[in-house]
């Protein structure tokens, strides 16, 4: 658990998916001096949603400060063109982004801020490296789409732990994701024909919903 410092204008939840995630989150001003009154916090993310221009220059002006610790701006997609080096911004986050992106992001900036090596996650010849999105089976490289690897990172982070599609479409799809739980079965489809040998690794719980089961053992 991290502690997330949110400078915004508006008392409305700017990424609805924070929420949910164990992290402690306090909301404050969006001005300089928010920081001096918040000295812990681990991450710093600028609502730029809510005020665009103003989040530009708190930018510039926690830029100057040299902070140490990674500073997030939250963004809608259509202000990401005007995104660039000048803003001094660690990374983005969109309003929509999943709970799982949203975790990552926020823990990959935390990690990269503090000098600790990303080592990822490997159980039964999958690894997942989370720095560089990429993952390997048996030493194998996948070609993985963005979602097929927030699936499989989801489910070998929970090794044995039985999920529902919805569970699954809720937190690696995003709680405003419109379509069924068909497409849940359709990436868990492509996920295990690109595991090959390991395909078995994705265990299918008879009329629950899916596991990483390291047995290979459906139920």
């Amino acid at each position: 658990m991290s502690r997330i410092l949110l400078l915004s204008s508006s008392s409305a939840s700017v990424i609805p998916a924070l929420g949910l995630l164990p992290h402690h989150l306090t909301v404050a001003p969006l001005a300089p001096q928010s920081l001096a009154s918040h000295p812990d916090a681990e991450l710093v993310l600028i609502d730029g949603v809510t005020d665009l221009v103003a989040a530009k220059s708190l930018s510039a002006v926690l830029t100057s400060a040299q902070l140490p610790i990674p500073v997030l701006i939250v963004v809608s997609d259509t202000s990401l063109s005007v995104l660039d080096g000048s803003w001094g911004v660690t990374d983005f986050v969109l309003p929509s982004a999943t709970l799982a992106e949203v975790d990552a992001r926020i823990r990959l900036a935390i990690q990269s801020s503090s000098g600790i090596a990303t080592t990822g996650l490997s159980h039964s010849g999958v690894s997942i490296d989370e720095s560089s999105y990429q993952a390997t089976a048996s030493g194998r490289p996948l070609d993985l789409t963005f979602k097929e690897f927030e699936l499989l990172r989801y489910l070998v982070a929970n090794p044995g732990r039985v999920f529902t599609r919805e569970q699954l479409l809720s937190d690696v799809w995003g709680y405003d994701y419109f379509g069924g739980t068909r497409t849940v079965d359709v990436h868990v489809r492509r996920l295990r024909f690109k595991l090959g040998d390991r395909e078995s690794v994705i265990g299918t719980v008879r009329n629950v919903g899916y596991r990483f089961a390291p047995t290979g053992e459906d139920e």
